[in-house]
C-alpha cells in the first residue's frame, strides 16, 4: 500500500468501527486489521470520516460590477482546511448565453486552481426553446442538477418558465435545486421600508419575513407536483416552509431539503450589532428568530432536512459591504462558510448531542453525495477495486459480520438454522428501502429461503404496490420498511396509510437510529416487528418468520 491509516474509528453513515484504511493510487483498495504501507499514519484515538461533500458554494461570482472576495484557490483551499474534499458551484449564464458556452467560461475559470475536487449546478434564467432543448444533452454529459430562482430580477423565472422547467427537469432525470422567496412580495416590502426611511441592516430580515420564503416553497413544490418532479430546496430557515416540505411529502412528493450553518447557528439578533456589524450578516434568506433554531435541528436529525451545506458567498466588510451603508438593499448578499461548516456541525452538533455521529456523516457528506450523483466516489469509506477496464467493484457493509448469509447457508446444510420457514410456502415480501445496496442484501437473503421479493423505494410507492396487490387477490404477507427516506415518505408516515388499507398489515420497521421513539416503541404505531441497522442476518429472518407466523 502507498499509504495505511492505522487504528483509526471509521465513521460512515451507517458504521463506526475500528480498522486500517490502505490506500493505493489515490484510492481505498483495502479495509482491514493490521496492513502495512510505505507511509503510515497512526490515527489511534482519532475518527477517521470520508471527505465532506459541499453542494452549495457561489466561488468567484460576479454580480453587476462586483465579484465575490473568495476565487477557485483561496475557496477551495479554505474548503480543504476544514474537511471538505468536494464541492459543487454554480454555472450561471449571461444574457444570451447559452448554458453549453456557460459551462465552458466556468470550467475555465475553476480548472488548474481548484485545491479539491469540484463540480457544477446548471442555472436557467429563462424557459426558451433552446435552453430546454439543451438540458438533456447536458444530463448526457453528466450535469444532472438544475439550479432555479424565484428572485432576484437578473435570475428568477415565473411560474410559468418554471413549470417547463420542473416538466423538462423530470424528463431528462435532472434534479432541480430552488431557492424560494417571493420576488413581488420583497419588492413590496423593501421599497415601504425605505421610504419609512429604515435603510440600516436590521431591516434586511422586515423585508424578507419567512412568510416570503413559505409561499414561495408552497407555490414550487405545487407546481412540482403537476408535473412529478422531484425538487431539492436549498437553505431552509424556518418552521414554515418546513411545514410546506412535509405536506408536500404527505401529498407522495419526492422533496429533499437544505439547512446553512448559519441560520442554524445565527439568529436575526446579529443584525443589531453595533455600528455597521449587522451587514457581515446580510445573507438571504435572512438569519431568523432563535425559535427556528429547535425546529431546523430536529427536522435535520430526524430526516426532514436531508443536507447541510453552506451557500458559502464572502464580500469584504472594508469595501464591498459597505455600499449598503446608507440602504441595506445595497449590501451585497451572501456570507462565509465553507471552511466552518464541518467543524460547526461538530461541536454544536455532535458534540451538544443533537446529531450523532452517523447522522453528522449522512448529512454532510453521504446524503449530498448521493443526491448529486457523486456517491460511492464521494461521501463513505469504502473499497473501489477495479478489476479491468469498465468493471467496477464497490463493497459495502450494509450488514453486520455476525449471522452472514453464507454462515446461514452452512448452518442450513447442517440442519442447525432455526431461521428457516419450515411450511414449504413462498411468502410475499414488499421491502421499502432507499438504497440499492440495502435491497440487493435483503433480497438475496430472503430469496434464499423461498420468499418472492418486491421492492419500493419509497412510502408512497409502498402504499400503491401494497392496495394493487390486495386488488388482485395476491396481497403480500409481509412489509419491510425503512423508517426515514430522505426527501420522501418514510415508514414512520406510510404505516398509517397502510393500516387505513389493511388494519391486518404485517409491518416490521428497519433503521440505523435505534434509539428513535418509534423503534422503541414500535407496537403503539402499528407496527408488528422491528430490526436495527446494520441488519444482523439472523434476527432480520427470525423477526419476519415471527411476524408471518404471528407469534
Amino acid at each position: 500500500m502507498d499509504l495505511v491509516i492505522k487504528n483509526g474509528t471509521i465513521v460512515t453513515a451507517s458504521d463506526v468501527y475500528q480498522a486500517d484504511i490502505g490506500v493505493q493510487d489515490g484510492r481505498i483498495a483495502l479495509i482491514g486489521q493490521g496492513l502495512e504501507g510505505q507511509t503510515t499514519l497512526d490515527a489511534a484515538g482519532q475518527y477517521v470520516f470520508p471527505g465532506f461533500v459541499d453542494v452549495h458554494v457561489h466561488l468567484q461570482m460576479t454580480i453587476g460590477d462586483i465579484t465575490s472576495s473568495d476565487d477557485f484557490a483561496t475557496g477551495t483551499i479554505a474548503a480543504a482546511c476544514g474537511g471538505t474534499t468536494t464541492i459543487v458551484d454554480f454555472v450561471d449564464p449571461k444574457p444570451g448565453q447559452s448554458l453549453h458556452e456557460a459551462v465552458s467560461d466556468r470550467r475555465a475559470e475553476a480548472d488548474g486552481k481548484v485545491a479539491v475536487d469540484y463540480s457544477l449546478h446548471l442555472t436557467a434564467t429563462d424557459a426558451a426553446p433552446e435552453t430546454l432543448a439543451e438540458l438533456p444533452k447536458l444530463a448526457a454529459a453528466g450535469y444532472t442538477s438544475l439550479k432555479l430562482y424565484t428572485t432576484y430580477p437578473a435570475l428568477m423565472v415565473d411560474d410559468g418558465q418554471m413549470l417547463h422547467l420542473l416538466a423538462a427537469a423530470r424528463e431528462c432525470g435532472v434534479l432541480p435545486l430552488i431557492h424560494t422567496e417571493n420576488h413581488q412580495a420583497i419588492e413590496y416590502l423593501k421599497a415601504k421600508l425605505l421610504a419609512e426611511g429604515k435603510t440600516a441592516p436590521r431591516y434586511h430580515p422586515r423585508s424578507r419575513p419567512p412568510l416570503v420564503e413559505a409561499e414561495a416553497a408552497n407555490r414550487v413544490l405545487a407546481l412540482a407536483g403537476l408535473v412529478d418532479c422531484p425538487v431539492y430546496i436549498v437553505h431552509v430557515t424556518c418552521q414554515e416552509t418546513l411545514l410546506a416540505i412535509e405536506r408536500a411529502r404527505d401529498r407522495g412528493q419526492r422533496v429533499f431539503a437544505e439547512v446553512t450553518p448559519n441560520h442554524l447557528l445565527l439568529s436575526e439578533d446579529d443584525y443589531d450589532r453595533p455600528g455597521f456589524e449587522g451587514a457581515k450578516f446580510v445573507l438571504s434568506p435572512p438569519l431568523r428568530d432563535r425559535r427556528n433554531w429547535e425546529h431546523l435541528w430536529r427536522a435535520l436529525a430526524e430526516g426532514g432536512l436531508q443536507t447541510v451545506a453552506t451557500d458559502h458567498c464572502p464580500w469584504t466588510f472594508a469595501e464591498q459591504k459597505q455600499r449598503g451603508r446608507d440602504d441595506f438593499t445595497k449590501i451585497p448578499n451572501g456570507a462565509p462558510g465553507i471552511e466552518t461548516r464541518v467543524p460547526l456541525l461538530f461541536s454544536e452538533g455532535v458534540g451538544r448531542g443533537r446529531l450523532s455521529l452517523n447522522r453528522f456523516v449522512e448529512v454532510c457528506a453521504t446524503a449530498p453525495a448521493k443526491l448529486f450523483g457523486l456517491y460511492p466516489r464521494k461521501g463513505t469509506i469504502a473499497v473501489e477495486t477495479k478489476i479491468n477496464d469498465g468493471t467496477t467493484f464497490h463493497i459495502h457493509l450494509p450488514a453486520c459480520q455476525s449471522g452472514t448469509l453464507e454462515e446461514m447457508i452452512v448452518e442450513e446444510k447442517d440442519g442447525k438454522n432455526p431461521s428457516s420457514d419450515d411450511s414449504g410456502d413462498t411468502k410475499r415480501i414488499l421491502v421499502m428501502d432507499d438504497e440499492e445496496d440495502i435491497r440487493g442484501l435483503i433480497g438475496d437473503v430472503l430469496t434464499h429461503f423461498g420468499h418472492a421479493v418486491e421492492f419500493a423505494g419509497d412510502g408512497a410507492k409502498t402504499i400503491e404496490m401494497y392496495r394493487d396487490a390486495m386488488r388482485s387477490g395476491q396481497p403480500f404477507d409481509a412489509v419491510i420498511m425503512d423508517l426515514t427516506i430522505p426527501g420522501g415518505m418514510g415508514g414512520k408516515e406510510a404505516i398509517k396509510e397502510l393500516l387505513k388499507i389493511d388494519p391486518d398489515v404485517k409491518a416490521i420497521v428497519s433503521s440505523g437510529y435505534s434509539n428513535d421513539p418509534i423503534m422503541a416503541d414500535f407496537k403503539r404505531h402499528g407496527f408488528k416487528g422491528v430490526v436495527a441497522k446494520p441488519y444482523e442476518i439472523r434476527e432480520l429472518v427470525e423477526t419476519l418468520n415471527r411476524v408471518i407466523a404471528g407469534s
